[in-house]
């Protein structure tokens, strides 16, 4: 095995296992220190590394613990269609920045709920009462994860990577490597999302559309569209309660 193939082995077998640790410290503060921790990814060269390197790898894991959750959750679907709403309304920073955020980061706790909470009753529990070893909770704490990103990514996508890969058609999910699947996920959701956001556009350019055809009728092409569309727009998002509309939308698609 190559260099690079176990880096990509041990990086894919440690994702499961931040989101684990991560998932079981947001749940049981101060159950992970008691437990004793450790970074164990039940691999025979890591095993043989040094104390030191261990460290320097586990700190590395969980400084991209923040991107591996986005990336391998609801969150990129949600912030991007959240984002295409406020550039629909074209209230330029309203909402701002920081409550689309941590409303989609709210939202992305409450759709991934079952996942993390199977993840905790599977792997993170019985670790914690040495039911099981770290390998059994890692396995056991990738598969939920693993079900979530299956039933988001599209078949097409998946056969992109597997061909990139150059590896054997899988027969089954269970051969689609975690490192193939990641990639493919993301790129589905990255699809669904554009597609949410244009269907979000519609009833908004024609709004603008009207509005501008309205204003060159009658000479006052000297006054902006959007000064005029905007309230429009904001008064139509309101009427029809528009963030009730694309929350539920969001939630319902991943089911």
């Amino acid at each position: 095995m190559s260099a690079s193939s176990r880096l990509m082995k041990l990086f894919t077998r440690a994702v499961p296992w931040a989101l684990l640790l991560g998932w079981g410290i947001l749940a049981n503060p101060g159950t992970a220190a008691a437990a004793g921790l450790t970074l164990d990814l039940g691999n025979s060269s890591t095993q043989q590394m040094g104390t030191s390197l261990q460290i320097l790898m586990l700190m590395t894991v969980l400084s991209m613990a923040p991107a591996i959750l986005m990336l391998m959750t609801s969150f990129t679907r949600i912030i991007i269609v959240l984002s295409f709403v406020r550039n629909a309304l074209g209230t330029q920073q309203l909402p701002p920045n920081q409550v689309l955020v941590g409303l989609a980061l709210f939202l992305t706790f409450f759709v991934m709920a079952p996942t993390f909470n199977q993840i905790n009753t599977n792997a993170l529990q019985p670790y914690m009462k040495n039911q099981i070893t770290q390998t059994e909770a890692l396995a056991k704490a990738e598969e939920p994860l693993r079900d979530f990103m299956f039933r988001q990514t599209r078949e097409k996508d998946l056969e992109l990577f597997v061909g990139l890969a150059k590896m054997e058609r899988p027969k089954t999910y269970r051969d689609v490597p975690t490192y193939v699947l990641i990639p493919a996920f993301v790129i589905s959701e990255l699809k669904t999302a554009f597609q949410m956001g244009f269907a979000i556009f519609i009833p908004f350019i024609v709004i603008d559309m009207i509005v501008s055809s309205t204003l060159m009728s009658i000479g006052m092409m000297m006054l902006p569209p959007m000064m005029i569309s905007l309230p429009f727009k904001l008064l139509l998002f309101v009427l029809v309660d528009g963030w009730h509309l694309v929350v539920q939308s969001l939630v319902t698609s991943f089911h």
